[in-house]
């Protein structure tokens, strides 16, 4: 398995390629088409090359360990603000995820209600596409805007445009104090509404989530201890009309629990397929209904739901027309085969799309049909 070290070779081993290759960081997300071709690690590729906490940036190889870039801004008290998804435990994979993955795939958690995705703190790129091509991209800062349309499509590309070999993000602080507000009992509809209270309240909420399984409906707060704790006690007034709730701030506690939600463990070693849906919130409800699934669970205010459902379950096909995008997450290479696992474009969109991997990868050697 080719795995390069430098920039240089991974555009000489592209450039001679004489068939596709499947594009590997730590591993960690199988997700779309099963693709046929060589692996091609980037995982040699790592490193840290600039950190500048005082700027809150951070430059770093595509191929280096989540937790290495996780541990350098725990030393700083800062953080990556999209709070990335591990998804080891509900793929059932090992390995290390990578930053380079996390960005491919446009990775977020339960804060990006708050602080949006993780294409919303890339600054620059360094990627080889197709022709074997070096190409540059954006900056270290987030005032040089340069080529920024590109930075951002190549964020949630999944590996079909090019091979990224380095980043540049910006970070921010991480708060000393959270704490977590819980209302029990709710139904899904309900649990809605009062996650659209709590996010539509100036209290600066940064997680919302619904467990049905577990009968509960979690807010989050973050930030200085004072703060969170005059935030909760003013959310917990303005959700009593959807009862009592329950505050908890111990920090690690909070932590944990939210990792539990970021990361799906809930469906984790279950069986069946498990599918993701991006909706508008209001109509989540409704919509999860009429898709019979086993299991549910809510982030997002609603506008993120997962679901859990008998094996090889077309969910498109049992919802009919709905306003959203339903991507199949963890199936088996059999399912996912036979069902497109990306929500399919519309034409006109599919058009531009075609028209991009035509551009940046005019050999179709990189993770090729991986997303149709």
């Amino acid at each position: 398995m080719p795995s390069p070290t430098t920039e240089e070779e991974l555009a000489g081993i592209i450039a001679g390629a004489e068939g596709p290759f499947r594009i590997l960081g730590g591993g960690t997300r199988p997700i779309g088409r099963p693709v046929q071709g060589t692996p091609l690690s980037v995982a040699g590729l790592s490193g840290i090359t600039l950190y500048e906490p005082g700027a809150l940036t951070m430059v770093v190889r595509a191929g280096t360990p989540l937790d290495q870039i996780e541990a350098a801004l725990w030393a700083e008290n800062q953080r990556l603000p999209f709070e990335p998804m591990d998804h080891r435990p509900l793929l059932g994979t090992s390995g290390t995820p990578t930053i380079g993955g996390v960005i491919a795939g446009n990775i977020s958690g339960p804060r990006r209600v708050q602080a949006g995705a993780a294409r919303d703190y890339m600054l620059g790129v360094r990627f080889v596409d197709g022709a074997g091509r070096i190409l540059k991209n954006g900056g270290r800062v987030m005032k040089n805007v340069t080529g920024y349309d590109l930075v951002k499509l190549m964020t949630g590309s999944w590996g079909t445009l090019g091979v990224m070999t380095e980043v540049s993000l910006k970070v921010l602080p991480r708060p000393g104090a959270a704490a977590t507000l819980s209302l029990t009992g709710l139904d899904d509809a309900t649990a809605v509404r009062a996650m659209a209270a709590a996010l539509g309240s100036p209290f600066d909420v940064s997680g919302v989530a619904h467990d049905p399984t577990a009968g509960e409906t979690l807010i989050r707060v973050e930030g200085f201890a004072t703060s969170v704790a005059y935030r909760a006690g003013r959310l917990s007034e303005l959700l009593a009309p959807f009862g009592a709730a329950t505050v908890s701030d111990d920090v690690e506690g909070v932590r944990a629990r939210w990792r539990e939600i970021r990361d799906v463990q809930t469906m984790a070693g279950q069986p069946g397929d498990v599918w993701r849906l991006s909706v508008k919130a209001s109509d989540a409800p409704g919509i999860v209904a009429r898709a019979g699934a086993e299991q549910v669970l809510y982030d997002w205010g609603g506008g993120l739901v997962w679901l859990r459902l008998a094996e090889g379950t077309d969910l498109r096909a049992r919802l009919g027309a709905f306003g959203g995008h339903a991507t199949l997450i963890r199936a088996s290479a059999e399912t996912r085969a036979a069902i497109a696992p990306f929500q399919p474009e519309p034409a006109p969109v599919a058009a531009l799309s075609e028209g991009l991997r035509k551009r940046f990868d005019p050999k179709e050697v990189l993770n090729p049909r991986l997303m149709l």
